[in-house]
């Protein structure tokens, strides 16, 4: 799963690449063409607690691949800035699974402010603004081919095409007054039929405030601030001081503690953004025990026990006879999966059980 992480110039969204990915990418570029890419390991503590019990060989969390995507050129008369993007940059846009949006909260009189004042509402604002921009004209494009005069074909594909005139005619009256298509209810059938535009505007989106050491302890309220005016549906708004957490992953652990304290600052926000991903991504873990690892699947909530299986490996789904599950709690205060049969709490679920978030789950299968 992918997250492209996107902003204007001068928000400091590579240095919160960077800080995500403990990366070097070059930062102070104000709007270069540079595309970073790296993968992040999902914070998990259930894993080094069942790898207390279990004393595996390893430990696998579940992962989160960012894209640091350049910023676009504003949009003009007759030219949509996002478009303008190299082709590779376009479609990596366009290919996320969501975006991860940071924007600029911070006073930096080494680096101003290319609009000459930091003002974190009109700066959300214009980049979805630019994105809106995206979609119409893409909307606009397929319903003027949609509409064209002569247009032929079977009775099966005219009828399909009415059906997506309809639905775009819906999103384009959304765009036009500036709501992204993330607001608008779509059935599953018509969430399929415009899954190959790509939408922008459709991804759900992690607002990311980018905030100054200052104004670390104040975190919650500005948080507050923008997410009470921020009313879309697919969006969390959190906050992070991107460079002092990436000043944070450069130290140990009792120097970073230090540190905090000094900052007044209980925990790192970087685990909370990760997790916070993660979630907007609307994935679940479901975990593996033994000898040989422990082990975080990522899988879509609502997935069936079969879902997982496959997650695991084809041929588990194929042959699937029977998921031996236990609750991750119940799992902790019992010890052991013996235990666990033994009080009643391992259960065997069939192939439309839906797993749920932290089950244990042993595959039973047919070779």
């Amino acid at each position: 799963m992918q997250i492209a992480i996107v902003g204007l110039a001068g928000a400091g969204k590579t240095t919160v690449f960077n800080t995500l990915t403990r990366g070097h990418a070059e930062t102070g570029g104000f709007g270069g063409m540079q595309l970073n890419v790296g993968v992040v390991k999902v914070p998990d503590v259930r894993l080094d607690r069942l790898a207390a019990i279990f004393k595996p060989k390893k430990i696998v969390q579940a992962d989160v691949t960012y894209a640091d995507l350049p910023a676009s050129p504003a949009s003009s008369d007759g030219r949509i800035g996002t478009e303008e993007l190299p082709a590779e940059h376009l479609a990596r846009l366009r290919d996320a699974d969501a975006l991860l949006h940071v924007v600029r909260a911070f006073e930096d009189p080494s680096a101003p402010h290319p609009e000459g004042s930091v003002d974190p509402w009109r700066d959300l604002e214009r980049l979805d603004l630019e994105f809106i921009l995206a979609d119409l004209t893409v909307t606009e494009r397929r319903l003027e081919r949609l509409r064209a005069p002569g247009r032929h074909g079977t009775p099966a594909e005219r009828e399909s095409n009415e059906r997506e005139e309809v639905i775009l005619a819906r999103l384009y009256a959304g765009l036009v007054e500036g709501a992204p298509i993330r607001d608008v209810e779509l059935s599953s059938d018509e969430e399929k039929a415009l899954r190959g535009f790509r939408f922008l505007t459709q991804k759900p989106v992690l607002v990311v405030l980018n905030v100054g050491e200052a104004d670390i302890v104040r975190e919650a309220e500005i948080v507050t601030g923008i997410a009470e005016r921020y009313e879309h549906r697919g969006a969390i708004v959190d906050a992070l001081s991107a460079r002092i957490e990436m000043e944070l992953g450069e130290l140990d652990a009792d120097e970073a503690a230090a540190f905090m304290a000094e900052l007044g600052i209980h925990g790192s926000s970087l685990d909370r953004v990760i997790a916070l991903s993660y979630r907007l991504l609307g994935l679940v873990s479901f975990l593996t025990a033994g000898p040989d690892e422990v082990r975080a699947w990522p899988i879509p909530a609502g997935s069936t026990a079969v879902d997982a299986a496959g997650a695991i490996h084809t041929d588990l789904a194929r042959g699937f006879i029977r998921a031996e599950t236990v609750a991750y709690a119940d799992l902790l205060e019992l010890g052991s999966m013996a235990e666990a049969r033994k009080h009643g709490r391992l259960r065997s679920e069939g192939k439309t059980y839906l797993v749920r978030d932290g089950d244990v789950v042993e595959i039973l299968f047919s070779k």
